[in-house]
């Protein structure tokens, strides 16, 4: 199908460029609600259905399909959904670009996974800004697959995530490897050891980060390799928060299975042990993904520099 409709306004950055019924069609997803999307848009009830169905015209086709209380994009719905977003993002983007231009500032919004968020990462992006007056960088913490999203769409400028994205418009730079293991308080039994096997470790109270972390995937696909299922182990508790599990390490609540790079500052510290487990080698790159167009490669330079002087600081 061919689109014909126009959905480009221009208001001389006194509103927006970017047709408002597409605003609307994103809030209306949103909320799953055209009330609740009329009030966040200051509009009325009416207006919002209208703005649906104006769309709906201009692309001959059906957007969204209502079945009682639940408001589903249709296939074509979904498709003009992601552009706009595209669209949205790009006229933000190039909103902020042209005023950071004007007031000598450079702005930067980088997605990182909630393990990226834990290790080094973070801290490396602070010394940056706080290093470069005039910066400023928005962290936005989700999971590979919606980070990789928002980077397709523009809403992100950078990626810092675990593996790697087969994309010919998305280039990527190695930051670090990074290898999984398990973690467990200085007092447990196992502190002493050099490795535990797969074996002594089903009979231990075990703490994972929830399904949809590439953690626990990478884990899972180790053990599915091996012909081991998740289910053999003594799972006692999903927990998204790093922080909390390595808190929950500490007080002996269980032990866990992580990224090394998450744990670096406990370990200078000497506030946790981890050890490798027997026949799982769970090594992963970590590596910074970014729009071809991406233009300020200096940037990943001295990221990649203040990022390896930092690790390089904690395994001292």
């Amino acid at each position: 199908m061919i689109f014909s409709a126009t959905i480009i306004l221009y208001d001389n950055w006194g509103g927006t460029m970017v047709d408002a019924k597409l605003y609307t069609l994103l809030a209306v997803v949103e909320y799953n609600n055209y009330t609740r999307a009329a009030e966040h848009l200051s509009l009325t009830q009416p207006a919002v259905t209208q703005h649906i169905q104006q769309l709906e015209r201009e692309f001959n086709c059906k957007l969204l399909n209502r079945s009682a209380n639940i408001i589903k994009p249709t296939d074509i719905g979904e498709l003009v959904i992601r552009y706009a977003r595209r669209s949205i993002a790009l006229y933000e983007t190039l909103h902020k670009s042209i005023l950071d231009n004007q007031h000598n500032m450079r702005r930067l919004t980088v997605g990182v996974t909630h393990t990226a968020e834990s290790n080094a990462v973070a801290e490396v992006l602070g010394r940056f800004s706080a290093r470069n007056p005039g910066t400023i960088i928005t962290i936005i913490t989700d999971t590979i697959n919606n980070l990789y999203g928002m980077l397709k769409n523009y809403e992100l400028d950078l990626a810092v995530v675990e593996g790697k994205v087969q994309d010919e418009g998305i280039n990527s730079v190695l930051l670090d490897t990074d290898s999984l293991v398990l973690v467990v308080s200085n007092n447990h039994p196992l502190a002493k050891r050099s490795m535990v096997t797969i074996s002594e470790l089903k009979s231990q109270p075990l703490i994972l980060r929830r399904p949809s972390s590439g953690t626990r995937n990478l884990f899972t696909a180790h053990l599915e390799s091996q012909n081991i299922s998740i289910d053999e182990f003594n799972l006692i508790l999903e927990v998204d928060n790093i922080a909390t599990i390595k808190d929950l390490i500490r007080r002996d609540i269980g032990v866990s299975v992580l990224s090394r790079s998450v744990c670096l500052d406990e370990l200078k510290k000497k506030k946790i042990t981890v050890l490798p487990i027997e026949n799982l080698s769970m090594i992963r790159e970590i590596n910074i993904i970014y729009h071809s167009d991406f233009e300020h490669i200096d940037i990943l330079q001295t990221l990649i520099k203040e990022y390896n002087k930092t690790v390089k600081f904690y395994a001292s």
